[in-house]
């Protein structure tokens, strides 16, 4: 497993890190087979967990504090989220910061994760919304200090909204933030446009999520893909837009090299960015856990690859 270091707190990362939402309670989802992906994970060098309170209310959190004592001596960086006060998803402008993330709520959530983790203290917390209209509000950065100051936290990062790279820059210029989670992949190449260059400049961490597009870029969509009533795949996955997702699934895979499937095609285009300290494929199995660390080999795909992807950006 190949590492980067995350921004200027200087930790060595797995460059593929673990991404838990899935193992919160997602259609399909097992305790015990997440607990062995989890295990499978740490034994292949895997060394970063992201996680939020969010994923199961705590059950995502619990599961990997139960990962942590199995294998009380592996290097694993551990980062979760904060949810907003008021539980708006995502994040508005209009909403003030207080709504969102008082000081008071920043300690109680962090000290609601690290019972859920069994640590005592996390390595990265973050803002799991956002809006840069709070960035200059006074009461989140009294909250951050304050969790920082006491060791309650290591680092603080912001989980930026959907299609919106750009709105945490503002945030970002307080130096209170250390990391920025953003989607990144084949489709939603926005974030290599202003939010890369800023946070290489600045040396700031940059954790890439989503990288199958919520699972269109593991090739295993169909046109008749469905989903439970609640899931949240349905919303995303309109039948409009999942007949013009895989549209444009078809078109990636003239771009395949030899002997590569779609996901470590998605996977290796986001770790060809060198802004990019680590990014987070959900593995909710073991078979998953292989596949996807696999793509830690330091192998760069072909240039006249690259440039042909960077054709496939989707502005939605």
């Amino acid at each position: 497993m190949r590492e980067r270091t995350f921004g200027r707190i200087g930790w060595r990362v797995s460059e593929i890190g673990f991404g838990m939402w899935g193992m919160g309670g997602w259609t399909g989802s097992d305790d015990d087979e997440s607990r062995r992906a989890l295990s499978r994970a740490i034994a292949r060098g895997c060394s970063f967990f992201d996680t939020a309170w969010a994923y199961g209310s705590g059950k995502s959190e619990q599961l990997l504090g139960e990962a942590r004592r199995m294998h009380p001596h592996a290097p694993m960086i551990v980062a979760t989220k904060i949810p907003p006060k008021n539980m708006r998803w995502p994040a508005r402008a209009e909403d003030p910061a207080g709504d969102a993330y008082p000081a008071d709520h920043i300690r109680e959530f962090t000290e609601k994760s690290l019972e859920n983790l069994g640590l005592d203290a996390i390595d990265l917390q973050q803002f799991h919304v956002w809006s840069d209209s709070w960035a200059l509000d006074e009461g989140w950065q009294r909250g951050v200090r304050q969790v920082k100051d006491e060791g309650l936290v290591r680092a603080f990062g912001i989980s930026v909204n959907r299609w919106e790279p750009t709105n945490a820059l503002r945030a970002l210029e307080t130096g209170l933030i250390d990391s920025v989670q953003v989607v990144y992949n084949i489709f939603d190449q926005n974030a290599a446009d202003e939010l890369f260059p800023y946070c290489q400049a600045n040396d700031i961490a940059v954790i890439a999520r989503v990288p199958f597009d919520e699972g269109s870029l593991t090739g295993t969509l169909t046109r008749d893909s469905t989903w439970p009533p609640g899931d949240w795949r349905n919303t995303y996955f309109s039948p409009e837009r999942l007949a013009e997702t895989l549209d444009r699934v078809e078109r990636l895979e003239v771009l395949l090299p030899e002997g590569m499937d779609l996901p470590e095609l998605a996977l290796r285009f986001i770790l060809e960015d060198p802004a990019v300290s680590s990014t987070i494929p959900g593995m909710r199995r073991v078979q998953h856990v292989e596949r996807n660390l696999a793509a830690s080999d330091g192998e760069p795909l072909p240039a006249r690859t690259i440039e042909a992807l960077r054709a496939h950006r989707w502005d939605r």
